[in-house]
C-alpha cells in the first residue's frame, strides 16, 4: 500500500513538474515571439496620437514621435518592477521633454546602424509615483527622495533605456532597477565583458546625443537641465 502510494505520489509530482516546466517554456517562447514582433524592423509604425493639452503645455512629447522604432516597455505600468504593483495606468505613454527629442533621435540613429534599437523602461514620471516609490524603498542611494521641485524623471528630462536587437533584449549584465553594485554604469565585477561592451555602446550613443549617464545606474540618462529645480508638473502619463 505505502509503496504503491509513494510511486503514485512520485509519478504525480513528476508529471506536475513536467507540466510546470512546459508552461514556463511556452511562456518564454510567447514572450520572445511577442518581443520579436514588436521590434521587427519591417513593421510599420502606427501613427502617434497627439499628447494631452497639459502635456503639450509642459513641453512634453511622445518619444515615438522622435524615435519611431522605439520599443516601449514601461515597467511601472506593470507589476514587473521593484514595488511589485503597477504605478502607471493602462495606456501609459513614454513622454519626454522636447529638449531631449533631438538627442534621442541621434542616439537611436547611431544604434540603428548596428541593428539595435532603444528600449524605454521609463520616461516622464508623475510626482505622486515618485512619492510611492520612495515610500516603498526609502533609500536615496537607489530611489530619489521627493522634494518640493521637479527634477530628472519628474520633470520629463531623464529616461531609463536599454538595447534590443533582432533577437530581443541585449545582455546588459543586470535587469532594470537591480539594486546592487553591478548596476553601476562602469561596473566590472560580476558583469561580463560582453555586457560591459553593450553598456559602453549604449552610453556612447546617448552621449553623442547630449545625454549623460547616471553613474549609479547604467540605464539612467539625464538630458540637458535634468538637475535644475522646476515646478512640479501636473500631467497624466496617458
Amino acid at each position: 500500500m505505502y509503496a504503491r502510494y509513494s510511486a503514485r505520489t512520485r509519478g504525480g509530482a513528476l508529471y506536475s513538474a513536467v507540466m510546470v516546466a512546459a508552461r514556463r517554456i511556452l511562456a518564454v517562447c510567447c514572450s520572445v515571439v511577442g518581443f520579436a514582433a514588436a521590434t521587427s524592423t519591417g513593421a510599420t509604425a502606427s501613427p502617434v496620437p497627439p499628447v494631452s493639452d497639459r502635456a503639450r503645455a509642459a513641453g512634453l512629447v511622445d518619444v515615438r514621435s522622435v524615435v519611431p522604432d522605439a520599443v516601449i516597455d514601461l515597467r511601472y505600468a506593470t507589476a514587473d518592477n521593484f514595488v511589485g504593483v503597477p504605478l502607471y495606468p493602462a495606456g501609459a505613454r513614454c513622454l519626454v521633454h522636447e529638449s531631449l527629442a533631438q538627442g534621442l533621435a541621434v542616439a537611436a540613429d547611431l544604434l540603428r546602424r548596428g541593428g539595435e534599437r532603444l528600449v524605454f523602461w521609463d520616461c516622464y514620471r508623475p510626482y505622486d509615483v515618485q512619492v510611492a516609490m520612495f515610500e516603498a524603498v526609502p533609500d536615496p542611494t537607489w530611489v530619489a527622495r521627493p522634494g518640493p521641485y521637479a527634477r530628472s524623471h519628474v520633470a520629463g528630462r531623464s529616461v531609463d533605456v536599454t538595447l534590443a536587437d533582432a533577437n530581443g533584449p541585449v545582455d546588459m549584465g543586470t535587469g532594470f532597477d537591480d539594486f546592487s553594485p553591478r548596476s553601476h554604469a562602469e561596473a566590472t565585477e560580476g558583469v561580463s565583458p560582453a555586457a560591459q561592451a553593450n553598456r559602453a555602446r549604449l552610453r556612447d550613443a546617448m552621449t553623442a546625443g547630449g545625454l549623460t549617464v547616471y553613474s549609479g545606474e547604467w540605464w539612467h540618462f539625464d538630458g540637458p537641465g535634468a538637475a535644475v529645480d522646476r515646478p512640479i508638473l501636473d500631467v497624466p502619463v496617458v
